[in-house]
């Protein structure tokens, strides 16, 4: 039975790109769909064939059922791939492919219906014999009925959106009191996320893991499981960290767990790629959580351990192929883990970013490290879309191994031009916990400010780096301008011995003024009163290796206009240098009598009028942005003296929403 000729991929970003580097290892032509916003992007550049669907909005383009439909008719593709997200688990769309004539690379429609409603599913598993945990998931959604339900349930409990998934839509209630509000914010974030806002109520379970199993069947009666993936370290329901296998799981919990993953898939019928996810209580207990129908973000976790390309395994079985290996062929080897790059802020609350891609520094791939990217430097992060840019996949013999390895991944990566995460990886993973194998899904939530401190002291051996390597951009740029001429050269020869030279920079606080010399390897900086000494090992624009008060110290550099980014292997330090006449404050405290926009959005909610007086704290309205809900509150005492932006418009990072008079007291 052959395959497809021509596959339309109805996705974006780094899973279309991964979808059609597959296609192209098995012969078969791509077609990339995309809105306005993405017409240069790295899918778009990479597919054989491309369609404009629609504008940035992805409800009026990727998730325009008809627009993709129409696209693969008109390329004469013969089957749509789905990816994750949009629309990867809408039953109707499924339907509209087959009645089409084409192929839906996924499940079937009737499969995902039984798993698409969260209550109707946790019944189903029960019938089934597959654990579930105690909670409510009636079609009565009136608030009163679902307080009451959540009061029988008991505290702690969990709202979670009934259709969807992906972190979003849920909540943790741990007393009667701030139920209500709760439910409102629940089922508003649900009706945004999925156009539907009914929820259910489930027994919180203290301190879980979250398990899952990668599930695969075919139309030829075969089921099988493809081993676990622990997805245990999230933040606020979103995975951060994931890997396979799980260090908390023994044999004999492993094999319970797979057999309940597999009578899962047999009770939907299911066929094609999916997900059984379990939270696992800390004596073991695990109970059936949900089936995602589709393929995972984190599958290359599996792919890395199993030998195995998932994408390949659901084209040929969306083909009528059996699948290509029976259980007892699946061999597991070593530990992989994986990490997502984002364009986010961790320290304004993880903040998404949108913008130009300045720079962008990725380690060299090898079979240890793969990494799954859609964007190239010059691209543009669009405020419509998820803010994720890459993912980082390690593997190794060992959880150690593979740890180590990713440490050097990410020590690796850099972005100008956007925030991101990059450091707040390097932390989490160099943590205690996460080393030793020990985090629940609560954990970094718990744990986030210890996560995200910086130690008080900066290393030595950074700041006397940093002055190095911002010395070494100041001779590039005289070099570029003044090439041929050595009196022009910003570098340390002189015709009568060494000169001192001033370079200004800052790390957190103000700028100082920095006196470095070199005299043959030794390296002498001066900063107020005190003096830092160093031998110079080796050196370049970009590395430099030290000593140090008797410790060996290798430090390479990352470079981008007037920012440096020094890395010592385990830590980076920002630096800023000074430029010539840009003397003027950050202004990034201003007060100016508007209370803005603190990143690019959808106003989803005014919740005050023109001339009502507020509190400090209070909520004037939510912001909503790449997957993300942000309450925008009074700054202090006042009064709103004026309403600049009407709910559902469209904003950009500092758009006036209100202005404001603070109150004289």
């Amino acid at each position: 039975m052959s395959l497809f000729d021509k596959i339309l991929i109805a996705n974006r970003g780094e899973i279309a790109c991964r979808v059609m580097r597959t296609c192209r290892q098995l012969g078969i032509a791509t077609v990339a769909v995309y809105s306005e916003a993405d017409r240069n992007a790295e899918h778009v550049r990479i597919a054989d064939e491309s369609v404009c669907i629609g504008p940035p909005e992805a409800t009026a383009s990727y998730l325009d059922r008809q627009a993709v439909l129409e696209a693969a008719l008109t390329t004469g593709s013969q089957a749509i791939h789905p990816g994750y997200g949009f629309l990867s688990e809408n039953a109707e769309f499924a339907e509209m492919v087959e009645a089409a004539g084409l192929m839906f690379i996924g499940p079937k429609a009737a499969s995902m219906r039984a798993m698409g409603s969260k209550a109707g599913a946790k019944a189903l598993m029960a019938a089934h014999g597959v654990p579930v945990v105690p909670g409510y998931g009636g079609e009565d959604q009136d608030p009163a009925h679902l307080q009451r339900e959540a009061d029988s349930v008991g505290y702690p409990l969990m709202i979670k959106a009934a259709h969807g998934g992906g972190g979003k839509g849920m909540r943790i209630v741990h007393e009667p009191a701030v139920f209500a509000a709760a439910l409102e914010s629940c089922q508003r974030e649900a009706r945004n996320a999925f156009g539907k806002d009914r929820v259910l109520l489930e027994r919180y379970i203290e301190k879980p893991r979250h398990i899952e199993f990668q599930i695969f069947a075919d139309s030829h009666g075969n089921t099988i499981h493809l081993g676990e993936r622990e997805c245990s370290a999230q933040r606020r329901f979103q995975k951060v960290i994931e890997e396979s296998p799980s260090p908390f799981l023994d044999a004999e919990h492993r094999a319970r767990m797979a057999q309940a993953a597999v009578a899962a898939a047999r009770a939907v019928d299911y066929r094609n790629a999916g997900t059984v996810e379990f939270i696992v209580a800390p004596n073991g207990d695990f109970y059936f959580m949900e089936i995602n129908s589709r393929l995972q973000v984190e599958h290359p976790v599996t792919e890395m351990v199993t030998g195995l390309d998932l994408v390949q395994w659901q084209i040929e079985v969306a083909a009528g192929r059996p699948l290509p290996l029976p259980q007892d062929a699946i061999r597991h080897q070593g530990h992989a883990i994986e990490v997502r790059l984002y364009a986010e802020n961790p320290d304004l609350n993880f903040m998404p970013g949108s913008g130009t891609i300045r720079q962008l520094h990725l380690p060299d791939t090898d079979p240890g490290l793969r990494i799954d990217g859609g964007f190239r430097q010059g691209d543009h992060v669009s405020v419509f879309y998820d803010p994720m840019l890459a993912k980082l996949i390690v593997h190794a013999d060992s959880r150690e191994a593979a740890l180590q390895r990713l440490q050097d991944a990410l020590a690796g990566c850099q972005i100008f031009g956007l925030p991101s995460n990059i450091g707040f990886l390097e932390d989490l993973v160099a943590h205690p916990a996460v080393q030793r194998g020990d985090i629940d899904t609560g954990f970094l939530d718990r744990n986030l400010n210890e996560v995200l401190k910086q130690p008080e002291q900066l290393p030595a051996w950074h700041t006397i780096a940093a002055a190095y390597f911002s010395l070494k951009a100041a001779e590039h740029a005289v070099s570029s301008a003044h090439s041929g001429d050595p009196w022009s050269q910003r570098d340390f020869w002189r015709q009568h011995g060494h000169a001192a030279f001033r370079v200004a920079m800052k790390h957190h606080a103000d700028y100082e003024l920095f006196l470095i010399r070199l005299a043959g390897d030794q390296l002498s900086l001066s900063v107020h009163d005190a003096v830092f000494e160093a031998r110079i090992r080796d050196a370049g624009r970009d590395m430099v290796s030290l000593d140090l008060d008797g410790r060996h110290h290798t430090l390479h550099c990352f470079h981008y206009d007037n920012t440096l980014v020094v890395h010592d292997g385990r830590r980076r330090s920002h630096w800023q240098i000074r430029i010539p006449g840009s003397d003027a404050g950050d202004g990034a405290n201003r007060s100016d009598g508007f209370i803005r926009a603190p990143m690019p959005g959808k106003l989803a909610v005014l919740k005050v009028q023109s001339g009502q007086s507020v509190q400090a704290g209070d909520e004037l309205a939510i912001m909503e942005s790449m997957k993300m809900e942000l309450s925008i509150k009074a700054p202090g005492n006042g009064s709103i003296t004026g309403i600049l932006a009407e709910a559902g418009s469209m904003l950009d990072s500092d758009a006036g929403i209100f202005s404001w008079e603070p109150a004289n007291d």
